[in-house]
């Protein structure tokens, strides 16, 4: 009986341990559904600007050449903050079995944080980038 107590035990103390990650997850994935959305409407406005079959006035040119910066950029940020996710659950995951195997998994699960957060950390700039970016799409308005 003692032992299943202490199995209890311990499986509660990684959940515990577990909670800040999936916290972290749920923000990751407000950020991917926000950069999602902004990657759908250049990818829609692209497509306006494209659709005529007449050469394009200057600035819609270069209104297509920052649409396709910019898409980079939100590509980048998915990329990087959806990687940010693998490695947090990785994170939750490792933290399990390490709990099951009887082994000290801090080494592995403070290398997996660290590379989640750099990875968040760099997805978020480019992110930044990006919004930046797309202020420019108010000076192509003074050309006209």
């Amino acid at each position: 009986m003692q032992i299943i107590a202490e199995n209890l035990t311990n499986v509660a103390h990684v959940i515990q341990l577990a909670v800040a990650p999936v916290f972290l997850l749920t923000g990751i994935g407000a950020i991917l559904s926000v950069l999602t959305g902004r990657l759908g409407r250049l990818v829609d406005r692209f497509r306006v600007l494209t659709e005529t079959d007449v050469a394009l006035p200057p600035a819609k040119s270069r209104e297509l050449s920052i649409l396709s910066v910019r898409a980079t950029w939100v590509h980048w940020a998915i990329t990087l903050c959806t990687a940010s996710a693998l490695f947090v659950s990785l994170v939750i995951g490792a933290l399990f079995v390490g709990a099951v195997a009887g082994v000290n998994p801090s080494r592995i699960v403070s290398i997996l944080f660290i590379v989640a957060m750099t990875s968040l950390i760099i997805g978020l700039g480019c992110f930044l980038r990006e919004i930046s970016l797309s202020v420019h799409i108010f000076d192509l308005g003074k050309d006209k």
